[in-house]
């Protein structure tokens, strides 16, 4: 009874997280509606490939947000458990990248759909050897997670740089094509269903495992976590390692849209807005319960706002600072000193209401 009892509260508790994602997406919705009412309309054309495809800016803010939503998925759970951010993710990706583009390259003309396989699972495996490079840092040496990722941060980019000695491999090869861009015959952008893929393997990771409730519990509280027999270290190490997995999964999109590796571009500056998206999806950046779905909604309020900022013709040296301001409206709104001032407010509404019924009856 008690259980059913606290559902409800849980049920609340959990749509009041995603209320400041939602709102921010709502108000961009309503502006460019009001802005321009075909800014969401999609068409259908044909491509240089010569398939029909969905366009539109709705569908480039989905498929736009790709990367950024399976990096803020990984993102959100280091936040959760280790109470800061990892900002090496961005670096990581090229890493990943490059190994996968040394491999593809490496088989030449002759790479099939297999060899790609084959370099996509060398690239998360790479990944999460550097994942867990960085989760050793903060779990067992007791790093700060900022401090402890900063040394790939300074040197990843480096690292992808030496993977291809140097080179700029250009990949034409339509296994890997497909992956940045369009399925012959599905007019749907492929980064799409890769992150409702990835949704769905976190959504049964947590059905099936204790990785959230031991995520949150060791984010809220180490030592007690601790006294309730979690290894609060292997669960850091895991989060790190997880991490490293969405970023070779960005990467590989992010060489299938452009068809090379260039390790000075590849996702430059992402791991700002991840650690944005996790913010604005309502997660607490010092660490404990989190909410997967509003990091995701994070990212895509991100993207929306980019998408919005190109459609008005802002210029791209500008846009930086467009998108701050906006961020740091979000990031005040979902501030405890802001949601605890709207509480109070809320009650007092309430009351008001209530003496005035009172009155009335």
């Amino acid at each position: 009874m008690k259980k059913e009892a606290n559902a409800p509260v849980r049920r609340k508790s959990g749509l009041a997280q995603l209320l400041v994602p939602l709102i921010a997406i709502a108000v961009l919705v309503l502006f460019n509606l009001i802005r321009d009412p075909s800014f969401f309309s999609v068409a259908i054309s044909t491509n240089n490939s010569g398939n029909t495809v969905l366009t539109g800016n709705l569908v480039s803010i989905l498929n736009g947000a790709s990367e950024l939503a399976i990096l803020s998925m990984g993102m959100t759970l280091v936040t959760a458990a280790c109470g800061g951010q990892d900002i090496s993710v961005g670096a990581l990706a090229a890493i990943a990248g490059s190994v996968y583009v040394k491999i593809i390259a490496g088989a030449g003309a002759a790479a099939s759909g297999w060899i790609v396989l084959l370099a996509f699972l060398a690239c998360v495996l790479v990944a999460m050897l550097f994942g867990a490079f960085n989760g050793t840092l903060v779990a067992v040496f007791k790093i700060q997670p900022m401090i402890a990722t900063l040394i790939l941060y300074t040197c990843g980019r480096s690292i992808a740089y030496w993977i291809n000695g140097g080179a700029t491999p250009t990949i034409s090869n339509g296994v890997v094509s497909a992956i940045g861009s369009f399925i012959p015959g599905i007019p749907v952008p492929t980064p799409i269903f890769i992150v409702i893929i990835c949704g769905i393997i976190f959504a049964l990771l947590f059905r099936f495992t204790t990785l959230s409730l031991m995520t949150q519990a060791v984010g809220i509280n180490q030592r007690a976590a601790r006294l309730n027999g979690i290894n609060s270290t292997g669960v850091k190490l895991l989060t790190f390692v997880i991490l490293g997995a969405c970023c070779a999964v960005s990467g590989t999109i992010a060489v299938g849209r452009m068809g090379l590796i260039n390790h000075e571009t590849v996702l430059s500056e992402i791991e700002m807005d991840a650690i944005l998206a996790v913010a604005i999806g309502g997660n607490a950046l010092g660490g404990g319960r989190f909410k997967l779905s509003g990091s995701v909604l994070g990212a895509y309020a991100i993207q929306a706002l980019t998408t919005t900022l190109y459609a008005m013709k802002v210029p791209s040296t500008d846009i930086k600072a467009y998108k701050a301001i906006v961020i740091i409206l979000l990031v005040a709104l979902s501030s405890p000193v802001v949601k605890q001032a709207m509480s109070r407010l809320w009650a007092r509404i309430r009351r008001g209401k209530s003496v005035v019924g009172k009155e009335a009856a």
